[in-house]
């Protein structure tokens, strides 16, 4: 497919404008890049961790140090690193179910969460076996602004509020994503009212587009996937918990059963992808967030809305155009497709995927199916027709990839 000449004049556009705001990420990548380093040089990783296991996996070594060098770089006391876990979702709902019981508060504070955890939650939508069938009371603080309403909050956060959740990434809504120094006032604004609450981060999307951590700024306990950012584009599934000792223990007890938690589950994938996959993390998030400066570059120019905007600081490597149609929604996502690695050939079209509310759009031409750290979009089909564009394994290929959606987008004007 030939490029028209106003998609490569606005990709020479775009790349110049942009030019100034790829150091950043370079930085932060070779930064946490030293820090995985020395965490795996402290916690001794070595050829042995590599195998795999099966059975009960009792003394699994190489699982039970992927878990040590996660709780190091993460700076937590603990985690569960698992293929057994099958989304981000199953990582995030683990920690709900294993931590709060029936009459327990849960609040989100950051809002309306992620479609699929308003199934997990069952208060936006009927859903078999959701926290309000187990008697979990639920809350949540509407946005203000795109903010956090800390007057909101203040009143609905109270010393019987059992946990308040912070979504770090935007999800499928039109806000800035969140810093970690501003989940660090969060969090300092629960503990103030409520100094036993537990502070929970879903963490999907932000890993490594900074020097910190959550935990490191006063989180209890955060998850995420490994199909996502820490997985590096090779972990072959999976997700991960980290945070408090107890609060892992709890989730481990989710994971498997009450009396064995995280003690057995067999490494049946060969470990070596995980920890690869988590030492090229900082290089590819490097790749994602570039590629979604961009994106925001190259649509502003298309004279779309963009989010964040160029000049923007990144806080994940979610990138959201307003899309403004069906018709221009499906055309950005095909345009992905068909500039994709795998499954090129095909044209995505909206479905009634698993857990979310509205039919969806996702082109996602992945090596691992659904990886988000691989160039991938999606969106929902309501209005106003936002597309969400993440990922990327090389800058090189969401240059070409993007252009592709600009041209399909362009070519719907014919």
């Amino acid at each position: 497919m030939a490029f028209s000449e106003k998609i490569i004049e606005t990709r020479q556009k775009a790349l110049a404008l942009c030019k100034e705001y790829f150091a950043r990420p370079d930085e932060i990548a070779e930064f946490n890049t030293l820090k995985i380093l020395d965490a795996m040089r402290k916690v001794k990783v070595s050829e042995a961790h590599f195998n795999t296991t099966s059975g009960y996996a009792y003394d699994d070594i190489g699982r039970n140090k992927i878990e040590e060098l996660y709780a190091e770089v993460f700076k937590a006391e603990a985690a569960l690193v698992r293929t057994q876990f099958v989304s981000g979702t199953h990582a995030l709902a683990t920690v709900l179910f294993g931590i709060l019981r029936p009459g327990d508060q849960l609040i989100y504070i950051t809002g309306t969460p992620y479609d699929t955890m308003q199934t997990v939650i069952g208060y936006a939508t009927d859903s078999p076996g959701s926290l309000k069938e187990f008697g979990i009371l639920y809350d949540e603080v509407p946005l203000k602004d795109g903010r956090v309403d800390f007057d909101v909050a203040k009143e609905k956060i109270t010393t019987k509020t059992k946990m308040v959740v912070i979504q770090r990434s935007c999800g499928y809504m039109m806000r800035p994503s969140l810093s970690v120094d501003e989940i660090g006032e969060i969090c300092k604004f629960v503990k103030e009212i409520n100094p036993n609450c537990i502070c929970y981060v879903d963490n999907c999307y932000g890993e490594f587009t900074d020097t910190k951590e959550p935990i490191e700024v006063g989180a209890d306990i955060i998850a995420g996937s490994l199909i996502k950012n820490p997985g590096g584009g090779i972990a072959p599934t999976g997700g991960y918990i980290v945070g408090r000792k107890d609060l892992v223990e709890l989730a481990s007890y989710r994971m498997t059963s009450p009396g064995m938690g995280a003690e057995l589950g067999a490494s049946l994938a060969n470990n070596r992808l995980l920890f690869q996959g988590l030492f090229l993390a900082p290089h590819v998030v490097a790749q994602a967030v570039k590629s979604a400066i961009f994106a925001a570059a190259f649509f502003d120019l298309l004279g779309f809305k963009t989010l964040p905007a160029l000049d923007t600081k990144r806080n994940d490597i979610i990138q959201a155009i307003e899309m403004g149609s069906k018709e221009k929604l499906v055309a950005f996502c095909q345009g992905i497709q068909k500039y994709s690695p795998v499954d090129s050939y095909a044209a995505p079209e909206p479905w009634d995927m698993p857990g979310y509310e509205d039919q969806v759009i996702m082109a996602a031409g992945t090596f691992v199916q659904g990886a988000s750290i691989e160039l991938s979009a999606d969106g929902p089909i309501r209005e106003p027709y936002n597309v969400y564009l993440q990922g990327a394994l090389t800058f090189e290929h969401s240059l070409v990839a993007i252009m592709g959606a600009g041209q399909a987008v362009e070519d719907l004007n014919k």
